[in-house]
């Protein structure tokens, strides 16, 4: 009895489900993409807010970040060890097979990888019809001789995923007798039937460009803090960059600006930079005695005129650095700005003081509520507070 691949299974592609498998594979497949591509995203975003929390001091945005990536690793470590349940394993189907063609890829072991060009013909209760498909498969080197150009084999292929088949190395005899008798036309080359795989190529870039597109969101949320700087040029290294300006206003006086910016992942509220950051300002300048300091998250300004009697200078070691953290927390939290994008610290002689000349030290801050400040005295002991003006 004579079997062909043209006559019992030219089915209707459309009348059976094998298409509809098939295209329920390829959504699947889209699907776990897509999945993928949002988790990079995300966590791009979140590796971003982590060194962007580090680099501003901002524990909120770092908190963020750092426990989405956590969540990530735990919702990873829980899908790894989660039981893969009920599902019922890939659906197959036996079915006669045409050898095309075949060769032998490697014969260093007893399994031989070879590389088998098959015209496949479904059962005709599939619905689908005949259609070519290159495999490779390990074959036993005592039994290569069975299986030559234009011999029958049986196979078992996915409904879903034709390109999967894999030839039955030792079938029932039922189908040894079916594949003894069949004779299957070949089909032509154009119904070769291929792994359209995940583009992988294409998903690769795709889930690169999600992971930077997230982190660089971040970046830009954050931009104005980032890339704000009163200096034209930039440092370069962690440690505070200096540029000194001086002008001579006389033979016997001196006018000075000399400003730092720092860089690294710390500010100047960091315990010990602002004493730090002001010594070197001072040994710049060539004098501790200066007329008013100013103090930013990651900017520090001193400016002295030494034709200034003494009442109106102040020297800079003698003011509480290690206090003034405190003084901005205050300002912060306790003068109505809800929600502070900004502060400053101003310090500056003061004649009036208590036993002669101490410095004012007004710690100012600015959010969306609008700006308020408070003044300390040269012990950080605060005198008066300004808070925001309420609306209405």
């Amino acid at each position: 009895m004579g079997t062909t691949g043209r006559g019992p299974v030219a089915q209707d592609p459309a009348g059976g489900n094998g298409p509809t498998e098939q295209e329920s594979s390829a959504f699947r497949r889209t699907l776990a993409g897509l999945r993928l591509t949002f988790t990079s995203g995300v966590t791009g975003a979140a590796a971003s807010a982590v060194v962007v929390g580090v680099i501003l001091g901002r524990a909120p945005v770092f908190l963020t970040g750092g426990g989405v990536l956590l969540l990530l690793v735990l919702i990873g470590f829980v899908a790894g060890r989660r039981s893969p349940g009920p599902d019922a394993p890939p659906v197959t189907r036996t079915a006669l097979a045409r050898i095309e063609d075949l060769r032998a890829t490697n014969g260093e072991s007893a399994d031989v990888p070879v590389e088998f060009r098959l015209t496949v013909a479904p059962e005709p209760a599939a619905g689908r019809p005949a259609y070519r498909v290159v495999i490779d498969q390990h074959i036993n080197l005592v039994d290569i001789p069975a299986y030559r150009p234009g011999g029958t084999a049986v196979v078992e292929y996915r409904p879903d995923e034709p390109w999967e088949v894999r030839i039955v190395t030792r079938p029932t005899p039922e189908w040894s007798r079916r594949a003894e008798a069949a004779e299957i036309d070949s089909d032509p080359a154009s119904t070769l039937v291929e792994n359209p795989g995940l583009g992988e190529g294409s998903w690769c870039v795709l889930v690169l460009f999600a992971f930077l597109a997230g982190a660089a969101l971040v970046v830009l949320l954050f931009r104005g803090e980032l890339f704000a700087s009163d200096d034209a040029a930039g440092p370069a290294s962690g440690r505070p960059a200096v540029t000194p300006s001086a002008s001579v206003s006389a033979s016997v006086s001196r006018t000075f600006t000399t400003s730092t910016t720092v860089s690294g992942p710390s500010s100047l509220l960091v315990l010990g930079r602002m004493r730090e950051t002001v010594t070197e300002l001072a040994e710049r300048a060539g004098t501790s005695d200066v007329t008013a300091i100013t103090i930013q998250e990651r900017r520090m300004e001193i400016r002295g005129d030494s034709a200034r009697p003494p009442a109106e200078t102040l020297h800079v070691q003698m003011l509480p650095y290690e206090l003034f953290p405190a003084l901005v927390r205050e300002a912060r939290t306790t003068l109505g700005v809800r929600t502070p994008e900004s502060w400053r610290i101003d310090v500056a002689p003061d004649p009036g003081a208590w036993q002669g000349v101490g410095p004012r030290v007004r710690v100012t801050v600015t959010g969306e509520e609008g700006t308020a400040y408070l003044d300390a005295d040269a012990t950080a002991r605060i005198v008066e507070r300004r808070p925001v003006a309420k609306a209405g």
